[in-house]
């Protein structure tokens, strides 16, 4: 069954570093863009990035432009969503799509929770 899993999350203090990870099964992640999406209780869902599968453009929220840095590694069927000079307000649930536009993605993880806090 084609699913996505992320991995990477957990505690972190404010200006750290995390990677997240999104690994594909049961289908080749080479053919889909990857998008990362994160929400926080109460917020609404935001798009925080995204790499394109041919091209390999890159985007990134405003909130995280120059912090975050996304990336694939099409022979692990993996994406990775590196996350540095975190901050408190980046504390949210982050998933992994497959698609850059969260209402036309078809495959979604179940998310992997990021907290900053000292």
């Amino acid at each position: 069954q084609a699913q996505l899993v992320e991995s990477g999350g957990g505690l972190v203090q404010p200006g750290g570093s995390l990677r997240l990870s999104c690994t594909a099964s049961g289908f080749t992640l080479e053919n889909h863009a990857i998008g990362w999406f994160r929400q926080a209780p109460g917020k609404e869902r935001e798009r925080v990035s995204c790499i394109l599968s041919n091209s390999g453009s890159t985007y990134y929220a405003d909130s995280v432009l120059g912090r975050f840095t996304i990336s694939r590694d099409n022979t692990k069927n993996t994406g990775y969503l590196q996350m540095d000079s975190l901050k408190p307000e980046d504390t949210a649930v982050y998933y992994c799509a497959t698609d850059c536009y969260a209402a036309i993605a078809d495959y979604w993880g179940k998310g992997t929770l990021v907290t900053v806090s000292s």
